[in-house]
């Protein structure tokens, strides 16, 4: 490395043509969908909708992390008749989205924070109702965001939820973005993951501050018979196998679907 150094001298990354190169590394990230997490919500679920089993008749939505209800709004615009259930800690979304909702009795609003476990928590976030809500106190410095707003907010375990709650029903499609407590959440869903038929859930920048890894949910979904797919502007891309290429901290939605 020494001998090729001193043959190369020092690299200047903002030369241009290191420039294009990282152009170039963005554009191939985007179409494979790394960083295409501000995706719109349509295009979202439609790439998840294209994974569920029986498209027609699903009856069970699960929203976890429902913030402001753009997720809820797609599914029910095409589904107007299914049931979801949304999961959200925060005081003044959760009464925000049963007002919202007020008119659909088949959505109801879990005023909760998905976990691995029940009992008591803080929601820190950078101010009230906002999206960025997490349960460990992020250090967003670098963007010059502050972490100083608090919330004390219940959690409960999902498999818990599911039996007292939704009578062990057959979930079509759960959806999980909760700001790097994401595989948390999927350690508390015990026997109800295998009664879904695709997970969509989100892994970037807030999984440094979870320490939590794509391998993690790579082998936890290996482990209970799911594939892995990244939502592209392409589609669904499938992901056969676990690389360290993976661990790719901008925020990037995925699809979890059960083996046939």
């Amino acid at each position: 490395f020494k001998s090729y150094q001193q043959d190369c001298g020092s690299i200047n990354l903002s030369t241009a043509p290191n420039k294009r190169l990282a152009k170039i590394e963005r554009w191939a990230a985007h179409w494979q969908g790394k960083g295409w997490g501000t995706a719109t919500v349509d295009k979202e679920f439609a790439i998840a909708q294209s994974l569920l089993n029986d498209r027609g008749n699903a009856h069970l939505f699960v929203d976890i992390g429902g913030n402001k209800g753009a997720y809820t709004d797609e599914i029910i615009r095409n589904y107007p008749d299914a049931q979801v259930v949304i999961f959200e800690p925060s005081r003044i979304n959760a009464e925000a989205l049963k007002k919202k909702f007020s008119h659909k009795k088949s959505v109801h609003v879990a005023p909760l924070a998905a976990s691995g476990s029940g009992g008591a928590a803080t929601l820190f976030s950078n101010e009230e109702g906002s999206v960025l809500g997490s349960l460990t106190k992020r250090r967003l410095d670098h963007f010059d965001i502050a972490f100083e707003q608090t919330e004390e907010v219940q959690k409960v375990r999902f498999e818990e939820y599911w039996i007292n709650e939704l009578n062990r029903q057959v979930i079509s499609l759960c959806k999980i973005d909760i700001e790097g407590h994401e595989f948390d959440a999927l350690t508390g869903f015990g026997e109800a993951i295998n009664h879904i038929d695709v997970i969509q859930f989100e892994f970037g920048g807030t999984n440094i501050d979870t320490h939590t890894y794509f391998q993690d949910f790579w082998y936890f979904f290996r482990d209970n018979e799911f594939e892995l797919f990244r939502i592209s502007p392409l589609g669904a891309v499938k992901i056969p196998r676990y690389q360290e290429a993976e661990e790719f901290f901008i925020t990037t939605n995925y699809l979890a679907k059960r083996r046939a």
